[in-house]
């Protein structure tokens, strides 16, 4: 049920229509010029700052669906983000006349004694970000569909004489047909307007982060970056000056989190960050594409003048014509369909031998590894395992839990639950691997914990709608509802453990 939010009596302002579109397609040109919040029906929560909330709206006058960021006029002044939100305004103002495609609309804005209101394009399918984290990453299809649509997009804004400098997969949505919208603007930097992308980086380019920018200083600087860290370029940390370039440096970043599924470089604190950052110190995993692997390694150079496309002088043209975008028409790619977004499954390894443990038999063994699905659906009670039959025997269940107190070393990690089932699997994010101990307990819980230092990493969280898929004898997945784990079992016993996981669903929820 949608509820108008709480409001003080209002005194408004003009509002300041501005043209644009939702999803870059959709015209706006009926917008009143003062406009309230009596004007829209207030939706859920899609978004939340520090002295922010966005909410999705309806216009109770056109029925069409936007993002309104609510700003608290009391945070902004106590968190001193007074110019943080005038840059954003100004941003958003600049690319929503200039009828730029790829980013987020400012149709109007309003206020009342307490709050700002933005009216903003409502982006459908929500953070580039979400997908990365649900998927682990992304085959080279989606990586080279949105890194070029990222490209363009930097295209657009630098002759505008912006820069973003806090460009990374949250600030990335995606509309209601699959295309970006960048967001987020409070961080940019607009140029003076007579400088355009030819001036390099040695000249008027520069931005010092102090140039009228209280806020901007080096000892707040790296507080700005707080969570964001990993896509900061080496010049905001040592000269704290940004260039035209330092989007492209983040751009690198980003496609090599689209393939590998996380930013190239990590570190347990922000100053560690930072360091590797200084220092160029990240690594390409196993299975990176080579043709994604020299984009990236041409974008992340310390030095921004020598950043392919920091010489150029009209969009990205070095960029482009990279052959990892080879195939791509950049002309007419809004009006393309995007790949659907599929995650790169590397091999598990390349010396994969069959498991003694299956029976023999092709016609059964190929059953059971590629129609898993339709036997669950076919065969609405199946042969109890050895999970069942202690799950339905409470007397067994307890002599088990017994004798897994004094004699299991995973007992004290589990809560005090009983094990299942548990063995040795690496678990994937993109194309990185963790060994881990999976534990599979009733409840239900499916655990996993670090082996090594024998501290509990974390819980696939079970619902109804979990579910197990094989892969092959190795590799399975565990899909939630907001998350697929990728798991590889390097003994084979990925059937056996789809089953089990399988079982513990029927046996909670029912068919």
């Amino acid at each position: 049920q949608q509820q108008n939010p709480p409001a003080p009596q209002q005194t408004t302002t003009p509002g300041q229509p501005v043209g644009g579109s939702v999803g870059n397609s959709e015209s706006v040109t009926t917008t009143p010029a003062r406009r309230t919040t009596k004007d829209f029906i207030f939706g859920h929560v899609i978004g939340e700052g520090s002295f922010s909330t966005v909410y999705l709206t309806k216009d109770i006058h056109s029925a069409k669906e936007y993002a309104i960021k609510v700003c608290e006029k009391r945070h902004i002044m106590r968190e001193k983000k007074s110019e943080y939100v005038k840059r954003e305004k100004d941003v958003l103002n600049i690319l929503s006349s200039a009828q730029t495609p790829f980013f987020v609309k400012l149709y109007c804005t309003f206020q009342d004694a307490e709050r700002l209101y933005f009216v903003l394009s409502y982006a459908k399918n929500g953070e580039l970000l979400q997908y990365i984290s649900k998927l682990g990453n992304f085959d080279i299809a989606c990586t080279r569909f949105y890194a070029g649509e990222i490209v363009l997009a930097l295209e657009h804004l630098h002759r505008l004489g912006i820069i973003h400098r806090d460009l990374k997969p949250e600030n990335i949505l995606l509309d209601d047909k699959m295309h970006i919208l960048i967001t987020d603007f409070g961080s940019a930097k607009i140029v003076n307007s007579t400088t355009t992308q030819t001036t390099t980086p040695e000249t008027n380019g520069d931005v010092s982060s102090s140039e009228q920018e209280q806020h901007q200083r080096p000892t707040r600087r790296r507080n700005s970056f707080v969570g964001t860290a990993q896509y900061v370029s080496p010049e905001l940390l040592t000269d704290k000056t940004a260039h035209f370039a330092s989007d492209l440096w983040a751009l690198g970043c980003i496609i090599y989190q689209m393939i590998s599924g996380l930013p190239p470089f990590r570190a347990r604190t922000e100053y560690a960050i930072f360091q590797k950052i200084i220092k160029l110190e990240y690594e390409f995993p196993e299975g990176f594409d080579s043709d994604a692997q020299d984009l990236v390694q041409k974008l992340l150079v310390v030095n921004a003048s020598e950043r392919l496309g920091a010489q150029d002088t009209n969009g990205y043209p070095s960029v482009k014509n990279h052959p990892m975008f080879s195939g791509l028409d950049f002309g007419n790619i809004l009006t393309t369909t995007p790949p659907p977004i599929s995650p790169f499954m590397p091999m598990p390894s390349s010396n994969i031998k069959v498991p003694d443990h299956l029976e023999p038999g092709l016609d059964k063994q190929l059953s059971r590894l590629l129609g898993l699905e339709s036997e669950r659906k076919e065969t609405p009670v199946r042969k109890k395992s050895g999970v069942t039959n202690i799950l339905t025997a409470p007397e067994l269940a307890k002599a088990r839990l017994d004798e897994q107190r004094q004699t299991s070393k995973w007992h004290h990690l589990v809560s005090g639950h009983l094990i299942l089932k548990q063995g040795l699997v690496n678990k994937r994010k993109g194309l990185f691997a963790r060994r881990r101990m999976l534990l599979l307990t009733e409840g239900p819980h499916l655990y996993y914990v670090d082996p090594d230092s024998m501290t509990l990493k974390g819980e696939i969280p079970w619902s109804q709608q979990i579910s197990a898929e094989a892969k092959n004898f190795k590799i399975f997945f565990v899909h939630t509802p907001n998350r697929t784990y990728y798991l590889e079992d390097p003994e084979g016993y990925a059937l056996e453990w789809c089953k089990a996981i399988d079982e513990v669903k029927m046996f909670t929820y029912g068919p």
